[in-house]
């Protein structure tokens, strides 16, 4: 089994024409933006059509900037929402590359700017 990749940067500067800046500025406001803990509040609340909705956006993001492991968790999470079957080791999966994700983040951005 191959590494974890939790920021593909390479593939991330190709989606916006190799435009590093860009890139960097798109990683940023990720990072200031993006939370996960709505969608674990909706779970809670059974409102799983929220939870889908709010995963589902941030599955868009994490695979247009080329954030693939917490992209890969992320669909995993929504097909068990849109089943109505989540699984505890799901959510702290999810919740790992994300807490991973943002503890890489800063070093891509500087690199990129």
């Amino acid at each position: 089994m191959g590494d974890i990749v939790y920021i593909d940067q390479e593939d991330g500067k190709k989606r916006v024409m190799n435009n590093a800046k860009l890139y960097a500025k798109l990683l940023t406001k990720f990072r200031d933006e993006t939370k996960i803990e709505p969608i674990f509040t909706a779970l809670d609340g059974g409102n799983y059509e929220e939870a889908q909705g709010l995963t589902h956006t941030i599955k868009g993001i994490t695979a247009n900037l080329s954030i693939k492991e917490l992209n890969l968790r992320i669909q995993e999470l929504e097909a068990q929402i849109k089943a109505k079957d989540v699984k505890n080791e799901t959510i702290e999966a999810v919740k790992a590359a994300f807490a991973e994700t943002m503890a890489r983040i800063d070093k891509v951005i500087a690199e990129n700017v």
